[in-house]
């Protein structure tokens, strides 16, 4: 068989498909020139549709003006009865300023596509005031509209920045609520950091959760538990991701429960046999305080009696982290107060009792990185130090009632002093404003004797700016939350109130006063309701009170219902009666032998008693020995 030649080949291709060859690849459209699409002209078509609805949409607005325009010329004619020779210019005007455009957009439209329009049209002022050249294609949305009145928006300007360098009008205290948590000082507070629940804690155990979402205008906690028995709250405070809360009580173990009181953890407690408390597992004295990390989930510091400062981790109870051991400039031990993380996380600073405040790097326990040795008075409890928004600045707040600002990058001396501020708490605390511009902290006073203050400072120059009158009791704890804008105190009375502003704060306290409070729900009792029917059935009849003085009677002639109780055996026993010495029959035997003396207190006389009647009938004696001398005889003859 011979192979065909290129041109019949040629000439079957030219022919069309073949329809074997078609049935065989499985479809019919085989052999066929498929379709091409020019993509540049697609674009091209799409831009040019869009600059036409452009076009039409701008001229729809020219003459909506137009009309306007006219519409008021005539009401303005009506008003000053001008000439119709100027109105019919003002007409011929307008209308040949509107040919105008429209025939220069339709020879741009015809023209060169660069000078074309793609979105929504200009701003009428925009596209007639002479200085606007529009040379290039506007993508995206148009800029704003410029405003003539400048000068008020400058003035309104000027008047922010005015509130911007006073802080004091940010302040939130112009409303306030009050939450009851008991009768004793409330040493503890802690917010989440979504600002939805508080947690607060007393000198009476109880750790108590406020919802503001769930609360209405009776302000009622949600749950009250006792974490840690018998001890006193010292410290509460949320992790950074709000699912956990860190209890440290007067005990040496801090506790870590969840968002809803369950625990999580519980510290080990350490060996207080140990002299060197870096080889012990845990505290071994009283804690002060404790603070979450703010980056690292699930790690947490404590500082205790023993002096020490220890890091802990969720997941490892049974051991804490790494040990911190605050000295002095001998290299004794100190105890420290309070301690705190830095923004960051990377130091750990801690006051301590002889007044010094020692900073160290988180990754090395040995040696403090900052140290400054009379930042307090000594022998004086430091009860807070915290770091600044911006991490470069330190306030701590003293038992000398003073309040002091640091700057970390210069620890040698202090940036400001603020003194006349007393405290009676060992956890009286201050902290920083959202906007780091105010330094806030509470002050105490005796029973009687005033009332507690929120003062606030000045940071740039630490002047006494603003103060608030709490109530007729000391300031113990203040908190500032920065998403909520709003600030919980904690007063010595057992109250703990909540200041906010309607338009400056968030959420917050604004959410449960607004709701009314509910009426309580009245008890449900059901009554039986009494059918007196005379000739029910004796089986339905209720049966009635009869006295109990015959059954009383029957009684007493029974002689196991009137038989009287036998009273406690006091001795050694009596009867069969086994004495409280002992349960056994040998104790009860011995105790017997050694107490029982009824007979005679003299020995010898209860002997010499039967001497006569042995000597006269020798019945228990002599036959004795006669006969077991007799057996011993006659054992040695065999």
């Amino acid at each position: 068989m011979e192979r065909p030649g290129p041109s019949e080949v040629t000439g079957s291709d030219a022919s069309g498909p073949d329809p074997q060859l078609a049935v065989t690849m499985g479809f019919t459209g085989f052999g066929k020139k498929a379709r091409t699409f020019d993509l540049e002209a697609m674009f091209e078509q799409t831009r040019r549709t869009a600059v036409e609805r452009s076009r039409k949409t701008l001229e729809a607005r020219e003459k909506e003006e137009e009309m306007n325009r006219e519409k008021e010329l005539r009401r303005q004619n009506e008003d000053i009865e001008p000439t119709s020779s100027g109105s019919n210019v003002v007409r011929d005007c307008s209308k040949s300023s509107s040919r105008d455009t429209s025939s220069s957009e339709s020879e741009e439209s015809s023209g060169s596509s660069d000078d074309e329009l793609i979105g929504p049209p200009l701003p009428l002022k925009m596209m007639k005031e002479p200085g606007n050249h529009i040379e290039e294609d506007i993508v995206g949305p148009l800029p704003p509209p410029l405003y003539e009145d400048a000068e008020d928006d400058d003035d309104d300007d000027d008047g922010d920045s005015e509130e911007e360098e006073n802080p004091v009008q940010k302040i939130p205290d112009s409303h306030e609520i009050t939450l009851k948590h008991g009768t004793k000082t409330v040493s503890a507070l802690g917010l989440d950091p979504s600002g939805a629940r508080l947690v607060t804690g007393g000198y009476d155990y109880d750790v108590k959760f406020w919802d503001f979402a769930g609360m209405d205008a009776s302000f009622k906690a949600f749950r009250s538990l006792q974490p840690c028995e018998c001890h006193q709250i010292k410290s509460l405070q949320y992790s950074n991701t709000g699912d956990m809360i860190l209890v440290v009580s007067g005990s040496s173990q801090a506790k870590v429960i969840d968002r809803d009181g369950f625990e999580v953890m519980e510290c080990i407690k350490g060996d207080q046999y140990i002299v060197d408390m870096a080889n012990t597992k845990g505290h071994t004295a009283m804690l002060h305080t404790g603070s979450w990390h703010p980056k690292i989930k699930g790690e947490f510091m404590t500082c205790s009696n023993d002096a020490t400062v220890r890091t802990w981790e969720v997941e490892n109870p049974r051991k804490q982290r790494s040990v911190f051991k605050p000295r002095t400039a001998q290299g004794k031990k100190v105890i420290p107060t309070t301690c705190t993380y830095s923004r960051d996380g990377n130091l750990i600073a801690a006051a301590c009792q002889n007044g010094s405040i020692q900073i160290w790097d988180r990754n090395l326990t040995v040696h403090p990185k900052f140290h400054y040795k009379q930042a307090h008075d000594p022998g004086t409890d430091t009860s807070c130090v915290t770091f600044s928004y911006d991490g470069n600045v330190l306030a701590s707040r003293g038992g000398d009632d003073t309040l002091k600002l640091w700057d970390i990058r210069q620890f040698n001396k202090p940036l400001f002093s603020a003194s006349g501020l007393p405290t009676m708490f060992p956890m009286t605390d201050c902290c920083f404003s959202p906007d780091d511009k105010l330094v806030v902290t509470g002050t105490s006073v005796q029973r009687g004797c005033g009332s507690g203050k929120l003062v606030f400072f000045e940071r740039r120059t630490f002047q006494r700016v603003y103060e608030i009158d709490i109530t007729d009791a000391s300031v113990v704890r203040c908190l500032w939350h920065p998403k909520l804008n709003q600030i919980m105190v904690g007063t010595g009375n057992g109250l703990a109130k909540v200041y906010y502003d309607p338009n400056k704060s968030q959420r917050g306290a604004k959410l449960c006063v607004v709701k009314t409070q509910r009426k309580a729900k009245q008890a449900e009792t059901l009554t039986q309701d009494y059918i007196i029917t005379p000739h029910a059935l004796p089986m339905f009849r209720e049966p009635r009170q009869r006295s109990t003085r015959k059954q009383l009677e029957k009684d007493r002639l029974d002689p196991l219902k009137s038989h009287k109780p036998e009273p406690p055996v006091a001795g050694p026993g009596r009867g069969g009666r086994v004495g409280t010495h002992g349960g056994t029959l040998s104790s009860y035997i011995v105790k017997n032998i050694a107490l029982d003396k009824t007979d005679d207190s003299n020995p010898r006389e209860a002997i010499l008693r039967h001497a006569k009647a042995a000597e006269d009938n020798p019945y228990w004696v002599s036959p004795a020995y006669s006969k077991s001398l007799y057996f011993f005889e006659h054992f040695l003859t065999f």
